[in-house]
């Protein structure tokens, strides 16, 4: 039985499994931890664990490596990237920095190690409006690479010096502003909860401070966040708007009340590539280990402590706190 072996395999290789919320549930139900990608880049930091199983896509398995250089990272299905860190290269961003001299790069955590190093900046969909405040105002920005969430932190911020990529996730095209508010006025009862970390949601942000979809009753949420609102909520029902594959946690933590995706379409399908039998095999042949060159980690490691540095402490702290939020 796949279960028994991969635990079996598991004790033996001194590794955890790490599965991301929108991962597979029977992948989820065998996973040491659930959460999304800080929080699960937390516990690979602070594992005792020699050997991390990161069942999630590539760019969460190489900042789960730049922040635990000393410990093995397996990421099971080689195949499984992000069609919003695929929009743009180190390439691309060297590129655009030439065409903006002096210009501050931010960049959102769904990027590749290359990516993050040759920015200023990371940031979450939870703290991006807070990292863009910290920069001086008179500094150009350059925002990458989710023109969603770029347009969302240029409209709060009210500045008009960010310039943003235009990239964005395929699993967003399944949550439109119209089709959500079709929805709500299906069921007015119900509270609309958004999760946006993995681009999934980034558009209905970006709707919501536009005007175009009513702020009623609805609730943008950390994964945590969202994982309590239905105990504290009186609502028996909810709309969720993001990857489908959260509902599986939702649904195990509150059986009581009822969990409608914002739209079946939303489905990340390199999420779904991950299978047990992948984990199983990962753990039998130590596969694929994903490696983040020395030079590329430090670069791509200061980013990400830029970013911490705005709360103030260390990396491991301000992780610990963007997990809890």
């Amino acid at each position: 039985m796949e279960v028994t072996r991969i635990r079996e395999l598991a004790t033996r290789r001194n590794a955890v499994i790490l599965a991301h919320n929108y991962q597979r549930p029977e992948v989820q139900d065998i996973a040491d931890f659930v959460g999304d990608s800080l929080a699960l880049s937390r516990e690979a930091a602070r594992t005792s664990a020699d050997t991390i199983v990161f069942c999630g896509v590539h760019f969460m398995a190489e900042t789960a490596a730049i922040l635990s250089p000393q410990k093995t990272i397996l990421l099971p299905e080689a195949g499984a990237g992000c069609s919003l860190a695929d929009t743009i290269t180190a390439d691309d961003v060297r590129r655009w920095k030439s065409e903006h001299p002096g210009a501050v790069v931010v960049a959102y955590v769904n990027t590749s190690a290359e990516v993050k190093a040759e920015s200023d900046y990371c940031c979450t969909s939870g703290n991006a409006v807070d990292v863009v405040n910290a920069i001086p105002e008179h500094s150009e920005i350059l925002f990458l690479p989710d023109v969603f969430l770029g347009a969302h932190v240029r409209r709060v911020t009210g500045r008009t010096n960010i310039r943003v990529w235009m990239g964005e996730c395929h699993v967003h095209a399944g949550i439109t502003p119209q089709s959500l508010q079709r929805q709500r006025d299906a069921e007015p009862a119900a509270e609309l909860l958004i999760h946006p970390e993995c681009g999934c949601a980034t558009n209905v942000v970006e709707a919501m401070s536009a005007g175009a979809i009513s702020t009623d009753n609805a609730h943008v949420l950390s994964t945590e966040g969202m994982m309590r609102r239905p105990a504290e909520s009186r609502a028996r029902s909810f709309i969720v708007a993001t990857e489908t594959g959260i509902l599986h946690r939702l649904r195990l933590m509150h059986p009581s009340k009822t969990f409608t995706a914002a739209s079946e379409h939303a489905e990340c399908s390199y999420m779904k590539l991950t299978t047990l039998s992948s984990v199983q095999h990962s753990l039998e042949t130590m596969t694929h280990r994903i490696v983040v060159p020395a030079a590329i980690a430090a670069r791509a490691r200061l980013a990400i402590e830029r970013m911490v540095s705005i709360g103030g402490g260390s990396a491991a702290a301000v992780l610990e706190a963007a997990a809890a939020r």
